[in-house]
């Protein structure tokens, strides 16, 4: 069978992978693609834009694909995936309703809040002068989100609070554009973040392997939020015990809060979560597609067939399918980027993969495209670099050892990648030594 996978990140690349390390699958569409995926053998890019849903669906019908799997959020919210199902067409993301849920914060406060799902306080508000002597009387630690989509970077965790005043006067000054007409203010809440991706029919949901991503640009977690500069899966801070709180608590209430909106949620529910130091799960927001740079980090551990989770889901079969296999090892994606990302970075820089890929290490292409030959750099975050090994340490090392192979004038990437997980076995080691 044929598939399309709509969207041009690293996250694209590796759903278009995935997906064609399945025996059923016989060619991947990317539109549009990137550099990685002009150079993935059974796969085709076709340059279009995401929002041109009349030219995807005669794509789609032309090819006789199977299903199309959308990944970035934007085209979600604009209704790309209604429009390809009035014509007939096996969609693998949600509908426009149910893809406010990450296109409003302000929406997804009010549904967590009527299915009683754990999550922080907050508060909404459309005038900056009514946010900022909210701030003002909270206090600080505190969070200021522009409501809609903002790239990853409409979140600021403010210390203090002149930081958070200042990201409410950049929300309301027109830095995210409508994203930023309303903001929501959250209480801070202290602990380890962790994204579960979990997939869903409308009917029936359930995660994938839990990771954890490094948002900030800055090596110990420091400096302003980005995209993800790397993550690591499954994440040892939430074993299975507290992966079956996540279904029972927020995953299945979710679902329920959404069906009783009529919304029919057909693709990914991904909760970014914080695990407080009481070891409660709460959620800080949710997305409506696969995360990036998670994804790189858990498909390649998935030895289910990715298209057959796909089909189940588009389907409303996922009851059906067996519990997902997972091989047994660590996976941990380090993302390279341009100089000076998340600011003003270069273009266009030639990069040199040299023998960077092996067995167990995959180079995912988030911001690349294929000129006379040559990889070049079309974005901020470029490549993410994933590892596969028996354990993280080992596959972090072999992901820095394939960085060193790379050649990418002036890229940066944080060196620290994993080092949550090394704090967690010294706090397991010191709590054993006291017994």
């Amino acid at each position: 069978m044929k598939a399309i996978v709509v969207g041009s990140g690293g996250r694209e690349h590796a759903l278009a992978w995935a997906l064609l390390r399945s025996p059923n699958i016989k060619e991947i569409v990317c539109i549009p693609g990137n550099g990685g995926t002009a150079l993935l053998s059974g796969c085709r890019n076709i340059s279009m834009a995401l929002n041109e849903a009349d030219g995807i669906a005669q794509c789609a019908l032309v090819n006789d694909v199977a299903f199309v799997v959308i990944g970035p959020e934007q085209p979600l919210a604009e209704g790309l995936a209604d429009a390809l199902r009035s014509k007939g067409i096996k969609v693998f993301g949600p509908n426009r309703d149910g893809a406010q849920i990450e296109a409003s914060k302000a929406w997804a406060k009010d549904l967590m809040a009527k299915a009683n799902i754990p999550t922080a306080a907050a508060a909404v508000f459309t005038d900056a002068e009514d946010a900022i002597a909210y701030v003002q009387k909270q206090g600080a630690p505190i969070v200021a989100k522009a409501d809609g989509l903002a790239a990853g970077k409409g979140v600021t965790v403010a210390m203090a609070v002149e930081e958070a005043i200042a990201a409410i006067e950049s929300a309301f000054s027109g830095r995210f554009g409508a994203a930023g007409e309303r903001v929501v203010i959250e209480e801070f809440l202290e602990g380890q973040e962790v994204s579960v991706l979990a997939v869903t029919d409308g009917q029936t949901i359930r995660p994938l392997l839990p990771a954890q991503d490094h948002k900030q640009i800055g090596e110990g977690d420091t400096g302003p939020n980005t995209g993800g500069m790397g993550a690591y899966a499954p994440t040892p801070l939430m074993p299975p015990e507290l992966l079956n709180r996540v279904q029972k608590e927020i995953l299945e209430p979710t679902l329920s809060a959404l069906q009783s909106k009529g919304i029919d949620y057909r693709g990914v529910l991904y909760a970014g979560l914080i695990i407080t130091p009481a070891g409660d799960p709460k959620v800080i927001e949710f997305n409506c597609r696969f995360g990036d740079p998670e994804t790189q980090a858990v498909l390649p551990l998935l030895e289910t067939p990715l298209d057959e989770i796909v089909l189940a889901c588009c389907e409303q079969r996922l009851q059906d399918l067996p519990p997902f296999r997972w091989r047994e090892a660590a996976s941990a994606c380090v993302v390279m980027a341009a100089e000076g990302y998340p600011g003003v970075y270069k273009k266009g820089l030639s990069i040199a993969l040299n023998d960077a890929e092996s067995e167990d290490t995959v180079v995912f292409h988030a911001g690349t495209q294929i000129s006379e030959g040559t990889i070049k750099s079309t974005g901020g975050r470029v490549l993410g670099i994933s590892a596969i090994a028996p354990n993280f340490q080992s596959a972090l090392d072999i992901a820095y050892s394939a960085i060193n192979k790379i050649d990418f004038p002036g890229s940066y990437y944080r060196r620290d990648i994993g080092h949550r997980i090394n704090a967690l076995q010294k706090s397991d080691t010191k709590s054993a030594s006291v017994e």
